[in-house]
């Protein structure tokens, strides 16, 4: 086993005061929500990879790309230790598809005052920091 943390990406997706959020399924923290995202891979910029898994996940275009926060995750259950950069950006275009039946049943869009639940760990570290991506830094 590979005792090393992983890096993950979540990208926070803003639109119309808004987040967008997928209901994970087939892997670890199944049933949670989650933004979109994925593993950083080698030589990527965050941004690069926020880009690449939201075309990947949704099938939309995002611009406004910019780093929001980190979080150290731990998945006692699984035996899993994530770092997470969230980063921040803007809906540019295209509509909201499943594009990973296998690992998300649906996306929606929620207001940050209204969250569904549960929710992933990363997401619950997040708010732990009383991170808002509607707030300038």
């Amino acid at each position: 086993m590979d005792n090393k943390p992983k890096v993950g990406v979540g990208v926070i997706v803003r639109k119309d005061g808004k987040v967008l959020l997928g209901k994970r399924k087939g892997a670890h923290g199944e049933g949670a929500w989650a933004f979109p995202g994925g593993h950083l891979e080698f030589n990527e910029s965050w941004e690069d990879c926020a880009r690449r898994e939201v075309a990947e996940e949704n099938g939309i275009e995002i611009n406004n790309i910019h780093f929001g926060n980190a979080t150290n995750d731990i998945f006692e259950r699984e035996r899993k230790h994530y770092i997470t950069i969230f980063m921040v950006s803007d809906y540019a275009s295209g509509e909201v598809q499943i594009m990973e039946p296998d690992k998300c049943e649906q996306w929606d869009w929620f207001s940050w005052d209204d969250l569904p639940q549960p929710l992933f760990v990363p997401f619950q570290n997040l708010l732990k920091t009383e991170f808002n991506p509607f707030k300038p830094s």
